[in-house]
């Protein structure tokens, strides 16, 4: 018994050679970042539960001159979406909402749209809800419709590193954006509305969307390098920090302000998302983890996505003929991409700490490399 299950074991590792010829294909996509001058990128393969590659690439910190080493703690923007969405449901599992509830059941104090939100329509992108173009136009091209705020010098409110809300200040405003269109008529993606389901979290739950989904699914996962950053003043231990391209070929600072989150703000790294990873085949949290994950990877609706459909956080396609769930984050300083194929057991994660990167890029071609290998 023990000489079959080692080789079942050894059968489904990936032999010196694949693994080699993954190395050198990998390393040579990231061979344009300079590795002592620029950021860059953490890259993790995982194959049947374990990285066949995992390595950094660029700095961490151009002013400390810190190497991205495959263990930073990245910003990963909107691939937070997938643990916004799974606090939800957890929240549904416990029996404390209904995904079909009207959201105002449960934030009464948000506008009155003229029609039924359900929670649902809001994890899948179709509830009609706006999105950051509905409070600043970032010029003087007004958005109609739109609340169009305005700075304390009376210029278009700029989200991002320039003007600053706080949670609170943020909340404040949301609650009086209008639809973009009628609910359940189309699919449009809406940041807006992942943010009011952190609010939900909070008032349903009584917690923050960081303490609840650290109680419920970080820690019982030994995520423990895992959080939603909801402080602009705290410090995060080996931080990869953001940058972006200047207009004289350099690299400047690109860092966010704003640290409402639900809608992105989850912290992260290749070890951590690993272990998420390998939740999703053997499932622990819930009530019912089989059946829970079932419903994290059913659509949300039948509204075209790019050629797929969206899945709480995920669009659920094809590559290669493979069912394939996947999702990409972009702000200030990040660029990050988690594309998982769950009948090869292969994932592929990009975390880049470079807002001119191609993380989608990246990780598509290096799961098709390691495909047709």
């Amino acid at each position: 018994m023990k000489l079959v299950t080692g080789m079942i074991l050894l059968a489904l590792l990936p032999t010196p050679s694949i693994a080699k010829d993954l190395e050198k294909k990998v390393d040579e996509l990231f061979s344009v970042i300079d590795d002592n001058n620029a950021p860059g990128c953490n890259v993790g393969v995982i194959h049947n539960g374990k990285f066949v590659y995992k390595k950094g690439h660029g700095l961490a910190n151009l002013e400390l001159g810190a190497s991205l080493d495959g263990n930073n703690i990245h910003r990963i923007a909107s691939v937070s979406k997938q643990f916004t969405a799974m606090s939800v449901l957890l929240l549904a599992d416990e029996g404390k909402i209904n995904l079909d509830d009207d959201i105002r059941k449960h934030l009464p104090e948000l506008k009155d749209y003229g029609s039924k939100i359900t929670i649902n329509s809001m994890l899948g992108h179709t509830s009609g809800m706006a999105d950051y173009d509905y409070i600043s136009s970032y010029s003087e091209d007004e958005v109609e419709g739109g609340l169009n705020l305005r700075n304390s010098m009376g210029n278009p409110f700029r989200l991002g590193n320039e003007d600053y809300l706080s949670i609170d200040d943020f909340y404040d405003v949301v609650k009086k954006v209008s639809l973009r269109h009628e609910p359940n008529k189309k699919w449009q993606y809406s940041n807006l509305a992942y943010f009011l389901l952190s609010m939900l979290v909070e008032e349903v739950s009584g917690e923050s969307l960081r303490d609840y989904a650290n109680k419920r699914i970080f820690q019982p996962l030994e995520m423990n390098d895992t959080f939603y950053s909801d402080d602009p003043t705290e410090i995060v231990k080996n931080r990869a920090s953001g940058y972006k391209k200047n207009d004289k070929g350099g690299y400047q600072t690109d860092m966010t302000n704003l640290f409402w989150v639900g809608d992105g703000g989850l912290h992260t790294n290749l070890d951590d998302l690993l272990k998420w990873d390998q939740h999703f085949y053997n499932p622990s949290l819930g009530k019912n983890p089989q059946q829970l994950m079932v419903l994290l990877n059913t659509p949300n609706s039948n509204f075209s996505v790019s050629g797929g459909l969206y899945a709480n956080g995920q669009v659920v396609t094809k590559v290669d003929g493979y069912d394939a769930y996947m999702h990409g984050g972009a702000w200030l300083g990040v660029q990050t991409f988690y594309l998982r194929i769950p009948k090869k057991n292969l994932s592929t994660i990009v975390l880049c700490n470079d807002a001119n990167q191609d993380s989608a890029s990246y990780a598509k071609a290096i799961t098709e490399f390691y495909l047709h290998n």
